[in-house]
């Protein structure tokens, strides 16, 4: 009998390790994510002793942490990008100097040297971008305040931790010679990175949409998979050949996508990958925790875990303050970035290459980032058991979330000040509704006057579905966020055809995205308050009423049907912009002539 060849083996023991373990965890309430760490350490050097080559395992594994980051970016698009470039690069700043600071001041005054205590304090500062972002998703937090924020300083540690590798060879034992030579060569680096980060962002928007668009013309759902994945690997290696972030060389590809007609099916072929890629990275991480370190030095493996966790719960807290973070949200948010990162594992280890400290000193520090990230969903579920509770009942009742199927034949996706005037209206007219809505102070309040609101975010199939959708017959999209309102559309066209939609419109192109997806029913938010509002400047100028009002739905029945003549060249700005322009013109001539006839009719010295 042959012997089944190794990679084989180990693909049985680490879906059995998983199947046998994440079920389980999660039934007895501790989550996906420490059931995934306790079946690495079940399986590793230190458990059953199955596996044994960690590292491999480790750096195959931070490709599921690349795929997230590119199902991140497809969902962000340039323009929302470049409005969180204040978040990304002040908070972010913010957050990884003032952590850093906290940890190195603490290490020196514990007689550590200032080279070795800078190194951890900078590799320490950095968090886990795989169990942070896993987290905010499965809460449905991303959509949040804190979720932005979270988002926002994660990303800014991949761009960090570019300056922070680089800068590690010279704290190293080098000579004044090396050196010289080494800034020749960091010059030539630079330039190499630009180049790449050029290349990629120019060749993201001339080549990838035709290319993908000659790929779906082959009719091989098998082959426009393999694209996919060969776009995120290919992009990701040629980050790596430079020394940068493969994470943060996915994330703009994603980006570059984001508006492209391919993006749906681009997040369905990556995402099975994605969480089996992830599930192993927090299987590799779990396997990588060194018990011979912690054995050896138990009091001082603990002061370490126990002394930067504290210094980053305080200032992440005081940043989640300052960034105006729902202080529900704060408990989660801080504990999420406090933690230590896979990052850390680079960083240590590219120190001990370049002799900043001993491979003893890096297998400490790397212990103790691999226990905190053990020990933060632990600290996660103590929040959701002992914390959150009380902070619920802060100033109300407890927060209600949906949990049992509902068969209200309306559901409202938001309920701020334009659901509250539709739930309002229907509930005048005794017609239940079921409400959504994923801000937590806004549950709260609305709650206090009476009105059953459940927590929840609306783009969530499986919330969709339990809100009664499949039965329903209207959806009424009425969301702050315009991303997240046609996200919902999407859903809902897609898995409850026979749902009739009812969007609120932020602005024209925010109405043009709702048409174009099929919905006939959308009004602008402040369309008919507009119009009133000039009624009252009419009136207040002499015009009858019944004349003011008449003008004012004359100019809305004109308004109405230009946008739709306007709608078929939404694309075209140029042909846009005349029809609105011509459009325009035929209101005012059409105004003025009936302006003309009406002086006629008044009498002499009206309106003086």
């Amino acid at each position: 009998m042959e012997h089944a060849p190794s990679w084989l083996i180990n693909s049985f023991i680490y879906l059995s390790a998983a199947v046998i373990a994440v079920p389980l965890s999660k039934a007895l309430g501790l989550g996906s994510i420490i059931g995934y760490l306790a079946a690495g350490i079940a399986i590793g050097p230190w458990g059953l002793g199955l596996v044994t080559e960690v590292q491999d395992i480790l750096h195959f594994a931070e490709f599921g942490v690349v795929l997230m980051l590119f199902l991140i970016g497809l969902e962000l698009e340039p323009k929302r990008l470049w409005s969180l470039r204040r978040p990304i690069f002040g908070w972010g700043t913010a957050q990884v100097v003032g952590c850093a600071v906290v940890i190195l001041l603490g290490a020196m005054a514990a007689g550590v040297p200032w080279r070795i205590a800078l190194v951890a304090a900078l590799g320490l500062a950095l968090s886990s971008t795989a169990i942070a972002l896993q987290v905010f998703g499965e809460r449905n937090l991303l959509p949040t305040r804190s979720g932005q924020a979270g988002f926002s300083i994660l990303l800014f540690q991949d761009v960090a931790a570019i300056p922070i590798l680089a800068l590690i060879p010279l704290l190293g034992s080098i000579s004044e010679q090396n050196e010289a030579l080494g800034h020749t060569g960091q010059a030539l680096q630079a330039l190499k990175t630009i180049a790449v980060i050029a290349g990629i962002v120019l060749g993201g928007r001339l080549l990838l949409r035709p290319l993908f668009r000659w790929i779906a013309r082959s009719n091989t759902p098998e082959i426009f998979t393999a694209a996919s994945l060969l776009l995120v690997v290919g992009i990701a290696s040629l980050m790596l050949s430079v020394g940068l972030s493969m994470a943060l060389g996915a994330f703009l590809a994603g980006v570059l996508l984001a508006e492209s007609e391919y993006r749906r099916e681009l997040e369905t072929d990556i995402e099975p990958f994605k969480g089996l890629l992830l599930g192993l990275f927090f299987i590799a991480v779990g396997m990588s925790v060194d018990f011979g370190v912690l054995r050896q030095s138990p009091g001082l493996m603990a002061l370490i875990v126990v002394g930067f966790l504290l210094a980053k719960l305080a200032v992440i807290y005081a940043i989640a303050k300052y960034m105006g973070v729902p202080f529900q949200e704060r408990p989660v948010f801080t504990v999420l970035l406090a933690q230590g990162g896979e990052f850390a594992f680079v960083v240590f280890q590219t120190a001990t290459a370049a002799n900043v400290f001993s491979s003893q000193t890096s297998s400490l520090l790397i212990g103790s980032v691999a226990i905190s990230m053990l020990v933060s969903p632990m600290l996660l579920l103590a929040i959701d058991k002992l914390l959150l509770p009380r902070l619920a009942q802060r100033g109300g009742s407890q927060m209600e979330e949906l949990a049992e199927q509902q068969e209200a034949p309306i559901i409202i996706a938001g309920f701020g000040r334009y659901g509250q005037i539709v739930g309002r209206t229907l509930q005048a007219q005794g017609l239940s509704a079921t409400v959504l809505d994923h801000d937590a102070d806004m549950v709260e309040a609305i709650r206090q006057f009476g009105f059953r609101v459940f927590y929840g975010d609306a783009t969530r199939l499986d919330l969709l579905r339990l809100s009664g959708a499949a039965t329903a017959k209207i959806l009424v999209v009425a969301v702050d966020d315009k991303a997240q309102s046609l996200k919902i559309v999407d859903i809902a066209r897609e898995h409850f055809p026979n749902l009739e939609i009812v969007a609120r419109a932020r602005d024209v192109p925010h109405w043009n995205e709702l048409r174009a997806r099929g919905v006939l029913r959308v009004e602008r938010e402040l369309f008919e308050s507009s119009l009133r509002s000039a009624r009252s400047v009419l009136e207040i100028l002499g015009y009858p009423a019944h004349e003011a009002r008449q003008q004012a739905m004359r100019f809305r029945q004109h308004n109405l049907a230009l946008f739709e003549q306007m709608y078929p060249h939404r694309k075209d700005r140029a042909k846009f912009i005349a029809v609105a322009t011509e459009g325009r013109q035929q209101l005012e001539e059409q105004m003025a002539q009936e302006r003309a006839q009406q002086a006629q009719r008044r009498p002499k010295g009206w309106g003086k």
